[in-house]
C-alpha cells in the first residue's frame, strides 16, 4: 500500500509539473497584435508607445496602395476590421508578400510614430480561413 501512495503522489506531481511547463510554455509562445483602434488609445494614454514595437492587425484599405518596385518601398492604409473607423499610413521598405492585396487583412510589425505613421519592418498577410477545390471541366 505504501509504494502504491508513493507512485501515484510521483505522477500527480509529474503531471502538475507537465501541465505547468505547457501553460507557461503557451503563454510564452503567444502572439498579440493590437487593432488599429487599440493601438491609437494605447498611444494617446501612453506616449512611450511610440518608442516600442508593436504588431498591428487590420485590412488594407482599397485604393491605398503605392509599391515601387524598383525601390521596394511599400505605403498603404491599414484600417480596423471590426469598426472600420480607426485607419492610418503605413511604410514598408522591402518585398512585397506574395498574397499581398487591398482589403486583405494583415498584420504589420514595427512602430507608430509620433506623427501617426506606422514605420513597420515585416508585413505578413493573412490568408483565407477556408480554400475550396476549383471545379474542372473534364471534358476535353
Amino acid at each position: 500500500m505504501q509504494k502504491q501512495r508513493k507512485f501515484v503522489a510521483g505522477g500527480v506531481l509529474l503531471a502538475g509539473v507537465v501541465g505547468y511547463l505547457m501553460v507557461t510554455g503557451m503563454r510564452d509562445s503567444m502572439v498579440y497584435y493590437y487593432t488599429p483602434a487599440e493601438l491609437v488609445a494605447k498611444s494617446i494614454a501612453d506616449p512611450s508607445v511610440h518608442e516600442l514595437g508593436v504588431k498591428v492587425g487590420g485590412r488594407v484599405v482599397p485604393g491605398t496602395v503605392r509599391f515601387d518596385p524598383q525601390t521596394l518601398n511599400l505605403r498603404f492604409d491599414v484600417v480596423d476590421i471590426a469598426t472600420g473607423r480607426t485607419r492610418f499610413p503605413v511604410r514598408y521598405q522591402g518585398p512585397l508578400p506574395d498574397t499581398f492585396e487591398e482589403g486583405r487583412d494583415v498584420v504589420v510589425e514595427g512602430r507608430l510614430t509620433s506623427a501617426g505613421l506606422f514605420e513597420a519592418t515585416t508585413v505578413l498577410t493573412k490568408c483565407g480561413s477556408r480554400y475550396e477545390a476549383v471545379e474542372e471541366d473534364l471534358q476535353a
